[in-house]
């Protein structure tokens, strides 16, 4: 479970690479913002990207996550601290590390955004605010609380749907639940570990948000689209559905195991009543649909029972962990 990770990662003695990180750290040790920038084969954006965020803040973490390209070293030319994947394990990873990285400086702020230039880095100014002045743990910047848009169709549509999707399975609404602009208050920066090693790990911070009480605002921001897709949208977008529906087996096994096992148990229940039905009015036994019957109805069962065995289970590991996180 994710809980259980995070308590396992912050028990972990620090890396080498975060020790090269807070060695390279400038004059400044405990910078109040600190810019984390997953990336993956930006050469062409990284350096104007590090070097805006270079006028909010002294320390800019780019993850270069096993890029085949320039990324790193353009990045560090730009005056960016520099964490090198050896291979690409995905954003959700290269977010982790950024994180646990960024956690070293104790920063008041911690911004993520994409590397590939979409996001207008002057807009941190606006996902700052409401962490300094009204108590938000997550500020999600939102390119659909504008009036006028400027997203691709097919991205539009994929967004409305995984907005409700993970609305409805996570509990906290939000209308751009796949932005990667993000900013996050010290109790989010300590409390948010991220299993997904993919494009949902967004969706997983309203998970995680819920898990964790913590409060989440959104500020509208302006995105750009200055390069076509580096991937198929529809298996980038089938990439992020796995991603949800495994979150909600991990956050929501009762919804996950028992809404499907409730359906599973009311078809075997009703071929159930159809196999009587016609038993009743013709004498004969339909052995094919009886047999489906049962074997629906006890895959039902099992799954209803699965699912309030992990939910029991899962309810008493976060208590566990609450309970020692106070101590």
């Amino acid at each position: 479970m994710v809980s259980i990770d995070k308590f396992a990662v912050n028990t972990l003695p620090r890396s080498n690479i975060q020790e090269d990180i807070i060695r390279q750290a400038r004059p400044e040790s405990h910078p109040e913002l600190v810019v984390v920038i997953p990336a993956f084969n930006e050469a062409r954006f990284i350096g104007s990207v590090v070097l805006q965020a270079n006028q909010f803040t002294s320390q800019v973490i780019v993850v270069d996550d096993g890029s085949t390209d320039n990324t790193a070293g353009i990045a560090r030319t730009a005056g960016a601290n520099v964490i090198c994947h050896e291979c690409n394990q995905g954003k959700g990873a290269a977010l982790n590390t950024g994180f646990q990285a960024a956690r070293q400086f104790e920063p008041q702020v911690l911004v993520c955004l994409d590397g590939d230039g979409q996001h207008h880095v002057e807009d941190i100014e606006l996902l700052i605010e409401p962490i300094k002045n009204q108590g938000a743990d997550i500020v999600v910047g939102s390119r659909y609380l504008a009036s006028v848009q400027f997203v691709p169709r097919s991205r539009v549509w994929g967004h409305r749907i995984f907005n409700l999707l993970t609305k409805y399975t996570s509990g906290v609404e939000s209308s751009d639940s796949q932005s990667g602009f993000r900013a996050f208050s010290p109790r989010a920066i300590h409390a948010l570990n991220f299993c997904s090693k993919d494009f949902s790990v967004e969706s997983e911070m309203q998970f995680l948000a819920q898990a964790h009480n913590l409060r989440v605002i959104e500020v509208c921001v302006t995105i750009e689209y200055p390069d076509p897709p580096k991937r198929s949208v529809l298996l980038h977008g089938m990439w992020v559905l796995n991603g949800i529906l495994r979150l909600v087996g991990q956050h929501r096994p009762l919804l996950y195991f028992g809404v499907s096992g409730l359906v599973i148990l009311s078809t075997g229940l009703l071929m159930g009543i159809r196999v009587v039905e016609i038993f009743s009015r013709t004498s004969q036994l339909a052995i094919g649909s009886a047999l489906l019957g049962v074997l629906l109805s006890i895959i039902g069962i099992i799954m209803i029972s699965t699912g309030i065995t992990i939910h029991s289970i899962h309810a008493l590991l976060s208590n566990l962990l609450n309970q020692l996180r106070r101590v």
